[in-house]
């Protein structure tokens, strides 16, 4: 295929400078006027050319367009604070494996310091050839500190660099999430507990099936949210995990103490093999997991809310802060927290599947495709930081209409309570299914509710039935009658209530 000018990257449109040897002329000795940039490259630094940390052995500047395709400091730069820290617990290792002094060790902390204080006041200023956090951070510790600042890479790789921020960076923003996802739990337990009394429909395939308690739903989404809570804390413990030390993937030759490195750097251990710490990206992509699993679970309590609201329920409505109107009818109030909840957990789902295809093909140890699984990592955490706080939001201002959810309760709902009234007569369970089905034909063959059928129009179904049959036509009775535990009467609720408390007290 032709490649037009149009197409070609500056790169490719520079001309060859040198000579091609031929079976019959020995290589022109002439010097391409890149050969030995890396030199002067780094000769030449304090004049402000790029300096790369990797590039004594090339000879060519690198392509404008394969620097923006590489460069990763305009998303990496959030970890600038866990790459300073990584360094001063770093640069302390070194010095106590006697590879710098102790007054090189407190110069490289005093620069590090001045670059944390520029990062935090917001004046730091990025360079060209600042081609990630940990470029930007070196270079300008260099132009503070002078020389002393090229020993504090001794024996570490940005491979084990990398993975060590990011690392520092998750478990802090989970712990964040934690908090978030827990605030959501006592949100529902304290109106679970407040809001015990009211009873409502419970849905099987959307269909009215038996009475619950309100509490009881917001339970069994708090249920779920546990379960969440849960995968996260353990989450917590594997990513908290070191690498540093473990070099570009062979290890480190200077004698770093790596537990005791791992102590001052908050971690619970070091990752046991070198050549795994540098490309294992299974927390990210754990992290993704777990973001779409509890994901899930909102979208699906989302789901249950938006129904609930509609005008053909009216059970419940969201607050304004959590609403849009429509551009064309004035009438409508629109539940677009909720869908938007339900929504970003699809597209959860899929950064999922895009850190698992990037891992999947990547060989041992590290490729520089891992780089793209960072914008998954920071999607699912500002993803999963807003959503939590928006459900959280939702749940603690939704207003709630007993009365609304009453009228949805029908007779036809106590059908299971109508058999097992004849169970406690002594008529077997298969029986009293058939029996209290004939019931229901018969109220519908009459176009009557099934508490209005008498006595005496059930006996010719059962001989079992008699007059206190009356009391099975009770919403609040029904609701009571499943008091084992996980039940929806109110002992149980309540009991639930007390058992998701003290998890979040002793977790």
């Amino acid at each position: 295929m032709m490649i037009s000018e149009a197409m070609m990257t500056p790169m490719m449109m520079k001309a060859p400078t040198t000579a091609r040897a031929t079976p019959t002329t020995r290589p022109s000795r002439v010097k391409s006027k890149n050969a030995g940039r890396g030199w002067r490259t780094r000769r030449r630094a304090a004049d402000g050319e790029p300096k790369k940390l990797w590039g004594g052995r090339f000879s060519e500047a690198q392509d404008p367009l394969m620097e923006k395709f590489n460069e990763s400091l305009s998303f990496d730069k959030r970890m600038w604070r866990e790459d300073v820290d990584g360094s001063v617990g770093y640069s302390s290792a070194l010095a106590r494996a006697g590879v710098i002094t102790e007054a090189e060790r407190d110069e490289i902390h005093r620069g590090l310091k001045l670059v944390a204080g520029e990062w935090a006041d917001g004046s730091f200023e990025a360079k060209a050839g600042d081609e990630d956090i940990h470029t930007a951070n070196e270079r300008r510790l260099t132009e503070l500190i002078g020389d002393v600042a090229g020993k504090l890479h001794t024996g570490r790789s940005r491979n084990d660099q990398v993975a060590t921020d990011t690392r520092m960076w998750l478990r802090a923003q989970l712990m964040t999430l934690r908090g978030h996802l827990r605030t959501l739990i006592e949100i529902a337990v304290d109106r679970a507990e407040r809001e015990v009394d009211v009873v409502m429909p419970g849905f099987t395939h959307l269909q009215s099936a038996q009475t619950v308690r309100w509490s009881h739903w917001l339970l069994s989404h708090a249920a779920a949210w546990q379960r969440d809570d849960q995968r996260l804390n353990d989450l917590i413990k594997r990513v908290n995990v070191m690498p540093l030390g473990s070099g570009a993937l062979a290890g480190n030759p200077f004698g770093i103490d790596r537990q005791l490195l791992a102590k001052d750097l908050g971690f619970d251990s070091v990752c046991p093999n070198s050549m795994d710490a540098v490309s294992d990206r299974d927390y990210i992509a754990e992290t993704s997991f777990w973001a779409s699993m509890t994901g899930t679970h909102l979208s699906r309590w989302s789901e249950d809310l938006i129904v609930y609201c509609s005008q053909q329920f009216g059970m419940v409505k969201c607050s304004d802060a959590y609403s849009t109107g429509s551009s064309l009818m004035p009438q409508k109030k629109n539940p677009d927290a909720l869908e938007l909840l339900r929504g970003k957990s699809g597209t959860q789902i899929g950064s999922l599947m895009a850190v698992l295809a990037t891992i999947k093909g990547t060989p041992t140890t590290y490729n520089k495709d891992l780089q793209e699984v960072w914008h998954s990592m920071y999607y699912t955490v500002d993803n999963m930081s807003d959503s939590l706080q928006i459900a959280a939001g939702c749940l603690a201002t939704l207003k709630i209409y007993p009365e609304a959810m009453e009228s949805g309760l029908c007779a036809e709902m106590l059908a299971t309570d109508l058999a097992e009234y004849l169970v406690r007569k002594g008529v077997p369970f298969r029986e009293t299914h058939h029996i209290s089905g004939a019931a229901v034909k018969l109220s519908e063959d009459r176009n009557v509710p099934l508490s209005s059928l008498t006595v005496d129009d059930l006996k010719p179904l059962c001989a079992s039935f008699e007059a206190d049959v009356a009391e099975v036509w009770s919403y609040e009775k029904s609701a009571e009658s499943r008091d084992t535990e996980g039940g929806t009467s109110r002992r149980s609720v309540l009991e639930q209530c007390a058992k998701l408390r003290k998890y979040l007290a002793d977790n």
